[in-house]
């Protein structure tokens, strides 16, 4: 197993799962090339996770999965670990190493986080959902667009319309991961009509006022910095992108018959 396979298997079994998190043992670990495992922890794609309560038995060729039973010591750490055999051979007590129950896990979360970094996108608050990362506003020559991680039979990207299987543009070199960013920016600059992710100003721009609100309701003190570094735009601009609204609103109302009232006491004024 080369290291690119190490993550292609890992991806694969993420998107089977639908985006739920993978849980691999130290055991099947071990079995992968080291530089593989190495580079995985050093990105944080795999991290520690707690100890699996249950394992396949190592006791005989049937490989079942049993329940470790934990014999604590004096000071209540785990003195002995073993499995009890019920099955017709009847190997009564089966002893386990601790090591056999460490646990590492692999997530569509940290697969984001890892894509964020690399791209140097920031990641929006609140973005994620079942089988749904947000990466960030990934910017081509031309246009951006919202890059996003699914999770649907397949784990691929979406940008302006397009998709793209993972695998396709992330890949190990060395200890190190690398995102395939010239295909991305092709993607992005040549985004599809009416595709998913596009959105319409008016969507825009409810979308950043829930961003603000929502940064304000955190007591973000550079609340228009913070979503303006996400957009990669400026705060005046974001500033001016919220108040479009209230603006183009104000405008039509003047332009809407006044009440006789209104009328009335503005000639008397006048005088």
């Amino acid at each position: 197993m080369t290291p690119q396979a190490a993550l292609v298997e890992l991806l694969d079994r993420l998107a089977a799962q639908q985006g739920a998190a993978v849980q691999v043992g130290s055991n099947e670990l071990n079995t992968w090339p080291a530089e593989a495992v190495a580079a995985l922890k050093s990105a944080r794609l795999l991290v520690k996770a707690r100890r699996a309560s249950s394992i396949v038995c190592p006791g005989c060729e049937r490989e079942c999965a049993k329940r470790v039973e934990v014999f604590p010591s004096a000071d209540g750490r785990p003195s002995q670990l073993f499995i009890v055999c019920n099955e017709p051979e009847d190997l009564g007590h089966i002893l386990v190493e601790l090591s056999m129950l460490e646990q590492w896990q692999f997530s569509g979360e940290l697969v984001a986080g890892l894509l964020s970094g690399l791209l140097d996108l920031r990641r929006p608050s609140g973005g994620t959902t079942a089988g749904r990362w947000e990466i960030g506003m990934f910017k081509g020559s031309k246009h951006a667009s919202h890059l996003v991680l699914l999770a649907d039979g397949d784990l691929k990207l979406s940008l302006a319309g397009h998709s793209i299987a993972l695998a396709d543009v992330l890949e190990v070199k060395g200890d190190r991961f690398a995102v395939d960013r010239r295909t991305l920016v092709r993607l992005v600059d040549q985004p599809v009509a009416g595709a998913g992710d596009a959105e319409s100003a008016e969507q825009r721009r409810e979308r950043l006022k829930a961003r603000v609100r929502a940064e304000k309701a955190r007591g973000t003190k550079a609340f228009l910095k913070v979503v303006a570094l996400e957009e990669g735009i400026s705060p005046s601009r974001l500033k001016q992108l919220v108040k479009e609204e209230a603006a183009s609103a104000k405008t039509w109302l003047g332009l809407l018959p006044q009440p006789k009232g209104a009328v009335s006491k503005a000639i008397k004024t006048k005088r």
